[in-house]
């Protein structure tokens, strides 16, 4: 039977960085704890905070549940995941460089030509074009998972357009509304910074041909996006614009925001939309989301697009596994967070250890998200093992697999009361002129007892994050 770790209790006796949570766990009566509950989401309600699940009948606007039983990291545990996460995003953004530059990395045969040059993220447009300050990658979102009391893995990279940071920030908000003597009483590390470091990362990478303070706007797909309340959220908080395609034009060698005192120059946009959408005449030429021209601008210095076109070959799951040695090759260091150990089924003797054990590991799409287009062999019926047995058959490069890591759990409040449940964490770094960090991050939590997927489009939640103050 797989043991997890918990990262609350240590046996029988309460790990310190929960110790100020303990007494509040044992004394909260199940009606104080329904009543606080129903307050939440009544919170959640009123604010409007839904996400969105498609191709299901009926109002795909869900509410996300929220669980109120914090997830708690000692400043010492902090330390090292900040440190590991800066390492990452340096590297991640040296390889962007390198790739759609010389390819050292890859003339020096440490990543395969094929998954870099070849690959559907890879955007030939931006070849030879270095954006500002040598930052493609301007969000990063890093998801870890924990095994153990010092043992953190990172499951993926999100180096496009990672969602999911409002709700680090109101999940803080309702914690703190909800249980403020919490508060008082455990030395805190804030995380309401993180909007105004987001426009101060914007700010420091401004084009070339800026004058003055840049002129900033989120662009989004539209309302019906799943995380367009995130895009209204982030662009209120910032004090920026929030606009789509329609709103914006090219003329010159400028992009300009229509506005109701005519138009406006606009220098940095902090793109919600995919790649192929970003610009017709460059891409999709049947996409109604992006702006006619926006390459061109970009491309000649007129505008930066935060994170930059072409950013996602960095967060393919195939590439994911040379992510190790990027640390080691672009900034001479060892790697402090570690990889999941990985297959690669494109690799005939790695595809033929998959298939012989696919009720052992978890089966992952090169391009899936959100969950989708995965395999939990454990938890898998035959039939869906036979169904990804033949998918890898037919497109092995598609493919990669992981063993079934025992996650840690962290004390959740169910209908039951309290119990152990799996979870993970992204925090967001943020690469500009410098790179920051705030102390927090989106925990989501399986509220499904033994699932060990978190997304909430599978039914997961989410937790507010605490650091400690030293």
């Amino acid at each position: 039977m797989t043991t997890y770790f918990n990262e609350m209790f240590l046996g029988n006796k309460v790990r310190e960085p929960y110790r100020g949570l303990k007494d509040w766990m044992a004394t909260m009566p199940a009606e104080l704890r329904q009543m606080k509950q129903a307050e939440a989401e009544d919170l959640f309600r009123r604010i409007g905070i839904t996400f969105a699940v498609y191709g299901e009948g009926g109002d795909p606007d869900r509410l996300i549940p929220f669980d109120m039983f914090p997830r708690v990291f000692s400043a010492q545990e902090w330390f090292k995941l900040e440190r590991g996460i800066k390492q990452r995003a340096r590297a991640l953004n040296a390889f962007l460089v390198d790739v759609y530059g010389r390819g050292e990395i890859v003339r020096a045969g440490r990543i395969p030509a094929h998954l870099v040059y070849q690959n559907e993220a890879y955007e030939k447009a931006v070849v030879g074009f270095v954006p500002p300050k040598g930052v493609y990658s301007h969000i990063v979102g890093i998801d870890l998972v924990r095994t153990g009391p010092d043992e953190f893995f990172v499951l993926e990279d999100n180096c496009r357009t990672p969602s999911g940071v409002s709700y680090m920030l109101e999940n803080r908000e309702i914690m703190m509304r909800m249980f403020p003597d919490l508060f008082r009483e455990n030395r805190i590390e804030p995380v309401d910074s993180y909007p105004e470091l987001l426009r101060h990362t914007l700010a420091s990478v401004a084009p070339s041909k800026c004058n003055g303070d840049p002129t900033i706007a989120i662009l989004t797909p539209g309302h019906f996006n799943s995380a367009y309340y995130e895009h209204s959220f982030l662009a209120d908080l910032m004090g920026v614009e929030l606009v789509e395609g329609q709103d914006l034009f090219v003329e010159g060698e400028f992009v300009y925001m229509r506005t109701t005192e005519g138009p406006k120059r606009l220098d940095v946009i902090y793109r919600r939309i995919d790649d192929a959408f970003i610009d017709p005449l460059c891409f999709r030429p049947d996409s109604m989301l992006g702006v006619p021209g926006l390459m061109d601008v970009y491309r000649s210095g007129g505008v930066s697009i935060c994170s930059a076109p072409g950013a996602g070959v960095a967060d393919d799951k195939a590439v994911y596994t040379f992510v190790p040695e990027m640390i080691r090759f672009y900034l001479g260091e060892e790697p402090i967070l570690n990889n999941v150990p990985t297959w690669q089924c494109g690799k005939a003797d790695d595809c033929k250890y998959v298939l012989d054990h696919l009720n052992e590991l978890v089966v992952k799409e090169v391009h899936g998200s959100g969950g989708y287009g995965m395999l939990v062999g454990p938890k898998a019926t035959k039939e869906m093992v036979e169904t990804f047995r033949a998918k890898i058959t037919s497109h092995p490069e598609n493919y990669i697999a992981q063993p079934t890591l025992a996650l840690s759990t962290t004390p959740t409040f169910v209908e039951e009361g309290v119990a152990p449940r799996h979870v993970d964490l992204r925090p967001y770094c943020l690469v500009g002129e410098r790179i920051e960090l705030v102390p927090g991050g989106l925990t989501r939590v399986a509220l499904t007892e033994g699932s060990l997927v978190v997304n909430s489009s599978q039914g997961g939640g989410v937790k507010d994050t605490w650091v400690l103050a030293e």
